[in-house]
């Protein structure tokens, strides 16, 4: 068995490649460093560096013990992060943000019903931008993320909307008359991009880059922002599947959102990064799948009362 700092020691300088650096990470010498190591290399009974005057490497033995002992540690930290969450009960700050104002109003149910669960933990909400969705996860900026699934490298919650499929066009385009259109049209026109730091796994699910058949769809220009997109498409530079919930909250004359009919429908609920799975945002994540449970939101416009289900949270890499 491992000591403590025998793990600390040989994680910390797995990542860092570097004796000072590693003693200034843990607050230690660099010969108090050294002597760690290879004490634990005497124990293993093999070298799990090479260490050169200018370099410090992992040797095969060091690299396969890395990677068995990063995994372990980090669910013996999580686990003491969820007693420790579990003991102090539900309290602090939640950070919680919309993608869309169409997904606005399940989010703020899930608030209400969290608040009324949670008086001591106060909840703020905010908005963000396709231009800042992931960065505000990856830097605590928020906690949880009502978005569109899929939702590359973070954890996902229960599904809390679906819509079905449109595709926008230019208000004179011969597909704005269509009473619906197949997927296989974007093989014929340039499709308006996402910006680039927008989820991959999102863009393909979106914007793919081939027909159902199997034929390639032309790419057109990028926007920075959702209505940037749609002001390309108004402007004829291309065409963009979206949500049918643009004929509520985005109508403009200059537009046409004609039904995909064989798309699968578009599916949104929470996403939060699976590092950032405390106490908070599990209640939280239980909160929204009962609002959505009690009421069958689509977003159509209408709300259909739906049969009470029980939600069980499931682990963090996704429900």
């Amino acid at each position: 068995m491992l000591e403590r700092l025998e793990t600390e020691v040989f994680l910390a300088l797995a990542g860092e490649l570097h004796f000072g650096r590693t003693a200034e990470r843990l607050g230690l010498s660099t010969g108090r460093v050294s002597q760690v190591v290879q004490r634990l290399e005497r124990r293993i009974g093999a070298p799990l560096f090479e260490r050169t005057s200018r370099s410090v490497r992992l040797t095969p033995v060091g690299r396969q013990l890395a990677g068995d002992l990063a995994p372990v540690v980090a669910a013996m930290e999580e686990a003491v992060r969820r007693a420790v969450d579990a003991g102090r009960g539900v309290t602090g700050e939640l950070r919680v943000a919309f993608l869309g104002e169409w997904t606005a109003p399940v989010l703020l149910r899930a608030v209400a019903l969290f608040g009324e669960r949670h008086p001591d933990c106060r909840v703020d909400v905010r908005e963000v931008q396709l231009s800042n969705s992931r960065s505000s996860l990856e830097d605590g900026s928020i906690d949880v993320l009502v978005a569109s699934h899929p939702f590359d490298g973070m954890a996902l919650g229960p599904v809390l909307l679906t819509e079905q499929r449109a595709l926008a066009v230019p208000a004179g385009h011969p597909l704005a008359a269509e009473e619906s259109v197949s997927l296989e049209v974007l093989g014929d026109h340039p499709v308006v991009q996402y910006p680039s730091m927008t989820s991959i796994g999102f863009k393909r699910d979106r914007t793919p880059d081939r027909t159902p058949s199997g034929r390639p769809v032309p790419k057109g220009p990028s926007g920075s922002t959702f209505s940037e997109m749609l002001s390309l498409v108004a402007m004829g530079r291309g065409v963009l599947p979206v949500g049918q919930h643009c004929r509520h909250y985005y109508p403009r004359p200059d537009l046409a959102y004609v039904p995909i009919h064989d798309a699968p429908p578009i599916r949104r609920g929470p996403v939060w990064l699976p590092a950032n799975t405390t106490e908070r945002v599990r209640e939280f994540i239980r909160a929204a799948a009962e609002v959505a449970a009690a009421v069958d939101v689509r977003l159509d416009g209408e709300e259909r009362a739906a049969p009470e289900a029980p939600y069980t949270p499931r682990p963090a890499t996704g429900f």
